[in-house]
C-alpha cells in the first residue's frame, strides 16, 4: 500500500489578523490538517511575488497568503496591494507551468478561528487531489 500524500503547504500570515486567528484556532482546539508551514509576515502586502515562486521551486505543493479584510489593514492598503499581486503571481506561475489552483489569497480577521481552520482544510484537501507538485529541473 503507497502512503498517503502529504503536501508541504507554505502560508504567508499577515501578523495582526491571520496569524492571530490561526493562533486562536490552536488555542480553541480546532481540529485541521498539518500540513500548513506558517511564516508570519508583518503585513501581506509585503509578499513579493519571489517569495511565491521561491516556495514553489523549494518544492511546496501549495502557497496560501492570508490577510486582513480590506478595509481592516494595520498599514491601510497593504491588503489591497496583496490582492493587486496575488493576480500577478497567478501569470507569473501559470508561465512557469505551476498549477495557479496550487496558490490562493484568503481575508482572515482574528476572531475567524474556525474560517481559517475550514480554509485550511479544503486547501489542503485540493492539494492532495492536485497530487506533488514537480519541480522543475
Amino acid at each position: 500500500m503507497t502512503p498517503r500524500f502529504e503536501p508541504v503547504i507554505i502560508g504567508f500570515l499577515c501578523n495582526w489578523c491571520s496569524y492571530t486567528g490561526a493562533d486562536l484556532a490552536g488555542v480553541a482546539r480546532l481540529q485541521y490538517p498539518p500540513n500548513l508551514r506558517p511564516i508570519r509576515v508583518m503585513c501581506t502586502g509585503m509578499v513579493h511575488p519571489d517569495l511565491v515562486t521561491e516556495a514553489f521551486a523549494s518544492g511546496a505543493d501549495g502557497v496560501l497568503i492570508m490577510g486582513c479584510h480590506p478595509g481592516e489593514c494595520h498599514y491601510f492598503k497593504g491588503n489591497i496591494k496583496a490582492a493587486a499581486r496575488a493576480k500577478v503571481i497567478s501569470i507569473i506561475l501559470r508561465a512557469s507551468g505551476v498549477d495557479p489552483r496550487r496558490f490562493e489569497l484568503n481575508w482572515i480577521s482574528s476572531a475567524e478561528a474556525s474560517v481559517f481552520a475550514k480554509l485550511i482544510t479544503e486547501f489542503t484537501m485540493r492539494i492532495v487531489k492536485l497530487g506533488p507538485h514537480k519541480v522543475a529541473p
